[in-house]
């Protein structure tokens, strides 16, 4: 089953909901900064879990004491979908800091 794109106007409406979110070189995308590697590596664990459990994933780069998540729908020819801020709402709910937990 197809995935419809995102208008503009739903894209932006959903990422006011999203602060530290935004949309970069047509990708959702956010950095997290955390206090050590092993934070960040951690979190990298988890994203990796919730990103299998929905079966929709996103390019992680893992840098000293930050993450970096940037993503699209392949399957929509790469635009954003609803998908895509269904996976960055779940990251944002288990983020340390950032999120309800």
């Amino acid at each position: 089953m197809a995935v419809a794109p995102l208008s503009q106007q739903e894209i932006e409406d959903r990422l006011a909901e999203l602060p530290g979110w935004s949309v970069r070189d047509g990708r959702l995308t956010r950095t997290y900064r955390l206090g050590s590697h092993f934070a960040a590596t951690a979190l990298v664990v988890h994203i990796a879990g919730i990103q299998d459990e929905l079966d929709h994933h996103s390019d992680l780069t893992l840098g000293y004491d930050s993450v970096t998540l940037a993503v699209t729908t392949h399957s929509a020819g790469g635009a954003l979908t609803g998908k895509d801020f269904g996976l960055a709402r779940r990251v944002e709910d288990i983020a340390p800091g950032h999120g309800a937990h």
